[in-house]
């Protein structure tokens, strides 16, 4: 008798325990249902984290402000075929659709949509190609403006960045701004076009470009935010020097890019400067100093960066500037406003008089002293300011690649300090290169025999010592 009533006791207390169990496990998977329900209502900021040595999959404080401040509806349009998605876009466009509610992601598959895209452009469509359309203002957003594909010419290799963020950032800002910066380029004195590179990089900049021949006005238009002097090949008239010194004197704003004119002489434009204290130099500038110049050309000069809200970003990322044949220029005190060196020679430049026609590179008799200022910021009292560069060749899309985008980012910097700096201007392309870890064979060798055998070893090790305390314990109870 009493051993069935222990057996019918202990039969409960099984049965208990097993409907305990069963409610404690329906509750668990109640639990995790619901907090994967709301992980999936997560936005995508808050459940993906990026770890990605280039913060791919990151957007920037710009790019925040700029989404985060809509107030018109923005559609981007994922141009894609199902299965073709990429995977960094994808995780970037997430992004994008948890920032704003003004801000939706909509995938558009070319083969159920064979005509959608010829209404925004006449370019054929890839896949992974993006249309940013907010009411009537749309851009298109070809691959090859996403990963960007361009010539190292240190390594004589292609390096691949990825510049989704600056392309998309940038198409928001223009299609719900009405009003760009508009910068208006000086002609009739036999400037040189922009280059491709450039130009491309204003047009993704959101920034209108003019032509203006101060000739054929009796004003500088009002609605330019500022001037662009590049690479002139004869001098401006009294006239014309006149408008730009008031243009400057009266809050505006000019960028010059101009070096040694071969048998010419551009006195009335380097006349601009001496207002200011500083004065151009004859001749082009020569640097003995190894360490500032680039492929044994001591005309191809390295300079040093002052301290500047335009030279700050190229020194933090340790970027320096190429400049090809220089003019130099030296302040001698400041009048009418303040002068800061943006970038300087050493003390051992000097500059050769014989200018186009040197025939060594040596100092010789009548040459001029450095050292010399290659590009200044000049601020005038009134509000305006001058931008000085002392080469035309700063923007050459050569040198440009020669020093790894650092000219063309130093240009837009002065520029972006002109205009005033947008979000949308600030956002460079992330690099989608990888660093191999190169260690020699020794090194290899000792960490497989430690990760193949030693580790596993180990692990073989803990779990013997892990059964034979178990069984020893189990045999002390019985």
């Amino acid at each position: 008798m009493r051993s069935e009533n222990g057996k019918k006791r202990g039969n409960a207390l099984a049965l208990r325990g097993g409907v305990y169990s069963l409610v404690i496990t329906a509750v668990v998977l109640a639990v995790l249902i619901a907090v994967n329900a709301l992980a999936e209502s997560l936005p995508a900021t808050a459940t993906k984290q990026d770890i990605s040595a280039g913060k791919l999959y990151s957007v920037t404080s710009n790019t925040k402000v700029v989404v985060n401040g809509l107030q018109d509806d923005v559609t981007i349009y994922w141009i894609v075929q199902a299965g073709q998605e990429d995977t960094i876009l994808e995780r970037l466009l997430e992004k994008y659709d948890s920032l704003s509610n003004h801000l939706t992601v909509v995938k558009r598959n070319p083969d159920v949509y064979p005509t959608f895209v010829e209404k925004y452009t006449d370019q054929q469509a890839q896949n992974n190609s993006l249309v940013v359309e907010c009411g009537e203002r749309s851009r298109y957003i070809a691959y090859d403006e996403i990963f960007v594909t361009e010539m190292d010419m240190y390594a004589y290799a292609y390096t691949t960045s990825f510049d989704g963020e600056g392309a998309i950032t940038s198409a928001i800002d223009y299609v719900t701004s009405d009003d760009l910066p508009r910068v208006y380029l000086l002609e009739g004195h036999g400037e040189a076009a922009l280059p491709d590179g450039f130009a491309g990089t204003l047009t993704r900049e959101n920034i209108e470009t003019e032509e203006l021949a101060l000739a054929t006005v009796d004003a500088i238009p009002e609605d330019a935010d500022a001037i662009l002097v590049y690479a002139p090949q004869s001098d401006i008239s009294e006239e014309e020097k006149s408008m730009l010194a008031g243009y400057v004197q009266g809050g505006g704003k000019l960028m010059v890019m101009v070096g040694p004119v071969d048998g010419g002489n551009l006195a009335n434009l380097t006349a601009l400067l001496e207002n200011y204290g500083v004065k151009a130099q004859e001749g082009i500038v020569v640097e003995a100093d190894r360490a500032h110049y680039a492929f044994q050309q001591p005309l191809i000069l390295i300079p040093d960066m002052g301290d500047s809200q335009i030279t700050a970003p190229l020194a933090e990322d340790r970027y320096y500037p190429m400049l090809p044949i220089c003019q130099g220029l030296v302040t001698d005190g400041n009048v009418n406003g303040s002068v800061t060196e943006l970038l300087t020679t050493s003390t051992a430049a000097f500059s050769k008089l014989a200018a186009y026609d040197l025939d060594t590179y040596d100092k010789e008799e009548g040459d001029l002293d450095g050292p010399f200022a290659l590009a200044v910021d000049i601020e005038d009292d009134g509000g305006g300011e001058l931008i000085w560069f002392g080469c035309d060749q700063l923007l050459d899309d050569m040198y440009n690649a020669y020093s790894s985008g650092a000219n063309s980012d130093l240009a837009m910097n002065a520029l972006s300090k002109l205009i005033g700096e947008r979000e949308a201007l600030a956002i460079r392309s992330k690099s989608l290169n990888y660093n191999y870890l190169t260690i020699s064979e020794s090194a290899s060798g000792v960490l497989k025999t430690v990760m193949i055998g030693l580790v596993p070893l180990a692990f073989l090790g803990i779990g013997i010592v892990v059964v034979l305390r178990r069984r020893r314990l189990t045999n002390e109870t019985v």
